[in-house]
């Protein structure tokens, strides 16, 4: 029963997407995700009792799977304690993403995460 909440959400999602923008919803996504993977991290490595960050690359997979849950974060924490529907969050957060813009969530931390970094 749960599976079918999460189903139709990303249909609305998409539905709204394609509204706001007049482009593919998938295509909007997968511009999304690409724009929400940081390049670089940065990793903790302990020396004598002290640690200290290094700068370290990024697999592929891993900046997919952090692009999807900067994304889904975002979203989130905008439709938590808000009238918006988590579908509506999710549609702003993807279009701002795919458009790099900053008032993305996930931009805004992967800006950051490559800034440490």
């Amino acid at each position: 029963r749960r599976v079918h909440g999460a189903v139709n959400i990303v249909k609305h999602t998409f539905e709204i997407i394609y509204i706001l923008t007049g482009e593919n919803p998938l295509q909007v996504l997968v511009n999304a995700i690409v724009k929400c993977g940081a390049r670089e991290d940065s990793t903790r490595i302990g020396r004598g009792g002290t640690v200290r960050r290094q700068a370290v690359d990024v697999s592929p997979l891993r900046r997919v799977d952090q692009a999807i849950h900067l994304v889904c974060t975002g979203a989130r924490e905008a439709s938590f304690r808000n009238i918006k529907p988590i579908a509506e969050c999710l549609a702003d957060e993807l279009v701002n993403a795919s458009k790099g813009s900053s008032n993305s969530f996930a931009i805004k931390k992967k800006d950051e995460l490559e800034r440490m970094a």
